[in-house]
């Protein structure tokens, strides 16, 4: 069978799949460029960051200094996690779309079941592809989004901590 077909025979549930992973591997590419963009110029964006620190603070010496460099650092972290929320949450209603689509090929199968018996097993063997489909739709779907989601928000977490290494190094090396 082809792709589509298996698409087709999934019903509305896969179409939406379909969509939700076209979706989430945009975003996906898009942040994957963006992050590790970032991560090489990551001396560029700690000179930001610090000159913007130094803009602000008046008393590099004080204790609340290293707060608040930190603090700039997290919003421009934050900044470069935007649209990984959309990745994650793709990533946990897949498998769900695909056991909703598990129940109604089921729910499908045994309408015609208590229609037309159990004569003829072609007749409900429909809904329970469409039940085995889906299911593995949802977690084709769901798998590379988890793994993409946390491999970027785990570059995020290193390029966080390298940056405050760099900018607190920088500032308060006096």
């Amino acid at each position: 069978m082809r792709l589509f077909d298996y698409i087709n025979q999934g019903g509305p549930i896969m179409y939406i799949l379909l969509v939700l992973n076209i979706i989430g591997f945009t975003i996906l590419f898009w942040k994957i460029f963006t992050i590790l963009s970032a991560k090489k110029n990551s001396d560029a964006l700690a000179e930001e960051i610090k000159t913007k620190f130094t803009d602000f603070a008046d008393d590099t010496n004080s204790p609340m200094a290293v707060n608040i460099l930190k603090d700039e650092v997290q919003s421009n972290v934050h900044e470069l996690e935007s649209g990984l929320n959309t990745v994650k949450i793709i990533a946990s209603i897949a498998p769900l779309l695909g056991l909703l689509g598990t129940v109604l090929g089921i729910l499908s199968a045994f309408k015609v079941i208590s229609e037309q018996g159990l004569s003829n097993p072609s007749m409900f063997a429909g809904g329970i592809a469409m039940a085995l489909i889906t299911t593995v739709g949802g977690l084709i779907v769901a798998i590379p989004h988890f793994v993409g989601y946390n491999y970027l928000v785990g570059v995020l977490d290193d390029l966080e901590i390298e940056l405050e290494k760099k900018a607190v190094r920088d500032i308060f090396k006096k």
